[in-house]
């Protein structure tokens, strides 16, 4: 599985040839989350507040990337890093 970012202890990413819909996966100690990129709702998995904050703040300022970055995976790709939350 693709590591596409980390910041903060964050760690995103995404499966190759993984279902819809686009989604990408964010790790926080031991949480875990599935987040639709186009609507940032949670689809799976629980989050404490601080870390949901800044996923959805990095995901709002990446999701065009993120959308490119899912395509690339369907068609069994790399995807492309993606900056980390400064």
């Amino acid at each position: 599985m693709p590591i596409i970012s980390t910041f903060f202890g964050i760690i995103i990413h995404m499966y190759w040839d993984d279902h819809a819909p686009p989604h990408f996966h964010a790790n926080y100690a031991e949480y875990e989350v599935v987040i639709d990129i186009r609507t940032l709702e949670i689809l799976r998995g629980k989050m404490s507040r601080r870390p949901m904050a800044l996923i959805l703040e990095w995901a709002q300022e990446h999701r065009a990337e993120l959308m490119e970055d899912w395509e690339l995976c369907q068609r069994g790709q790399s995807p492309k890093k993606i900056s980390p939350l400064l």
